[in-house]
């Protein structure tokens, strides 16, 4: 089977947040997952080098905007690869690949009439002299009455024009700007409305619910054409006479890349991307519940009018993840900052605790309590300790091997049950609950340990020894292999351990008498302290006493 995954690609004006995380951790999973069964996968993530973000950081500190680009990009991808994503393909927008295959698909659905030229009434700042990107202006929402931006309402997640907003502002001078009339480019969005309501019914199954209720409100309320040129200075230039001097609105550009990165990847590889375009080929799409509409409505749009048929068929939408119970804001440094935490961290303690925490279906909390003792007591109190006490014992009794025991049937059948169980819900995206049943397993093989008692067994009935820690370390193996597509890290130190050289997703039977390697601690036990200090840290009060 061709499996496509793609994760949402950041704004490069920025360091990432735990946000970012939570949001697109779900697609390394997916991807680690399907390789295992033996799948064929292609997984593209990126980083959006075009955004009026990076511009106006670019402004504030001085730079040139694809300064600020290469700055974040570089330390994307440095986080990513430091939290063990096995992206295949790591993109940018910026890149001169990308901008010519944007600029053919916008000629090819030039001519195919999916745009027009259209003239419109568009915010303009006489202070600044100049039209104004949509996320310079601000204003309130026509819906929920919230501050919001002229391209999205980050309240209510609807997409907005600049017009919409009543009390606009610029966020330049913070002048009151006027309308101006000016000429672009719109694509025909509404012409696909049949369409990406057949996708819905076909697909929603696959869906999170706040992507199918998202994309329901849009096709209820019609979709409307939007505009896809711009009078930026960042971004791709329209290849369309009379429109050079636009940019392409980054919403197209930057949904575009999923594609347009396929076939890069494709070129670079000597391999075939089609095969991850068709209709037989299952995509998946990584993101947080704002960038639901680029992805349920405004790419299966595009893909559709440039000749492929592969819609997005499995979108896993995240909600909101807030930090210490308030919502995360870059502006107000309200934020854990993953440059910082991938220092300090285990890259496998954090990617648990926003899988086991993730906001699938709710929103849900950071809080530096929950994730320590997330790690004291899952993942050192019981894997680790599971782990550690088995290969101890077996090293100390059983001369440094996995020594010859007899199966129990029950920890075989529900073994290979945890395999079915764990792949389907992985499939669906509830990757929580996944986690969640493992761990259980893990509970009940310590409880087993605890009951056999073979610190006692090995003194006056080794076989029924020999048969418990065969069993632990059976265990053990097959927890290493269900657990690699959530924790890699800690998967392959413990196969490292055992000898154990296979990556497939089905169940590992340990071979008798193979030497165990040394055995080190899996996971570090975080000192309690260190809760008031990365509060405080979080709160400023570091840099108050220094």
């Amino acid at each position: 089977m061709n499996i496509f995954i793609g994760g949402a690609w950041p704004y490069a004006n920025g360091s990432l947040h735990i946000g970012h995380i939570a949001a697109l951790l779900p697609g390394d999973v997916l991807a680690r997952y399907y390789r295992s069964k033996g799948d064929n996968v292609l997984y593209i993530l990126g980083s959006d080098c075009h955004g009026t973000p990076i511009s106006i950081r670019a402004k504030q500190e001085g730079l040139l905007p694809k300064d600020i680009a290469d700055r974040y990009h570089a330390e994307f991808k440095r986080c990513f690869e430091r939290l063990n994503f096995s992206y295949d393909y790591y993109g940018r927008t910026d890149d001169k690949f990308h901008k010519k295959e944007v600029q053919e698909a916008i000629i090819l659905l030039y001519n195919k009439g999916l745009i027009y030229e259209k003239e419109v009434e568009q915010i303009y700042c006489e202070h600044c002299n100049q039209f104004l990107p949509d996320r310079y202006v601000e204003g309130v929402c026509p819906k929920c009455h919230s501050i919001a931006r002229g391209d999205q309402c980050d309240n209510c997640g609807t997409l907005l024009e600049p017009l919409e907003l009543s009390e606009r502002k610029c966020k330049l001078c913070n002048n009151t700007p006027i309308v101006k009339s000016t000429k672009q480019l719109y694509f025909s969005l509404s012409e696909f409305q049949g369409i990406i309501e057949e996708n819905l019914d076909k697909t929603q199954d696959n869906w999170r619910i706040n992507a199918v209720n998202n994309t329901e409100r849009y096709l209820k309320e019609g979709l409307c054409d939007r505009a896809i040129s711009r009078d930026l200075s960042l971004g791709v230039d329209i290849p369309i006479k009379d429109f050079t001097d636009k940019k392409v609105y980054v919403w197209i550009d930057a949904v575009l890349g999923y594609f347009t990165m396929s076939k890069k990847w494709a070129l670079e590889n000597k391999k075939s991307y089609e095969e991850f375009w068709s209709e037989n080929a299952i995509s998946y799409y990584v993101h947080g519940k704002d960038n639901i509409p680029f992805h349920s409505i405004i790419l299966p749009a595009l893909i559709k009018g440039i000749g492929y048929d592969k819609l997005p068929d499995r979108i896993i939408s995240s909600e909101y993840l807030t930090l210490e119970g308030k919502k995360i804001s870059t502006s107000n440094n309200w934020a854990v900052w993953v440059p910082g935490i991938i220092e300090r961290y285990n890259s496998d303690a954090l990617r648990y605790f926003f899988l086991i925490n993730a906001p699938e279906k709710r929103d849900t909390d950071f809080s530096w309590r929950e994730f320590v003792n997330s790690n004291n007591g899952e993942l050192l109190g019981a894997y680790g300790n599971l782990v550690n006490r088995t290969l101890v014992f077996a090293k100390k009794y059983f001369n440094n091997k996995i020594p010859n025991g007899e199966l129990d049937i029950n920890i075989k059948e529900e073994i290979d049950s945890l395999y079915n169980i764990i792949g389907n819900l992985i499939e669906q995206g509830n990757l929580k609950i996944a986690l969640e049943k493992i761990f259980e397993f893990i509970r009940s093989i310590n409880k087993y340990f605890d009951e056999k008692a073979p610190w006692i067994t090995v003194k006056d009935n080794l076989e029924v020894c020999s048969n418990t820690i065969y069993n632990c370390i059976y265990s053990i193996a097959n927890l290493a292999n269900l657990l690699s597509p959530f924790l890699p890290e800690s998967s392959e130190k413990i196969k490292a351990w055992l000898d154990i050289n296979e990556d497939n997703w089905q169940t590992i039977v340990p071979k008798y008498g193979v030497l165990i390697e040394e055995v080190t601690i899996l996971f570090e036990r975080l000192d309690k302290k260190i809760i008031e200090k990365e509060k405080n840290d979080l709160l400023g009060y570091r840099n108050i006493l220094l």
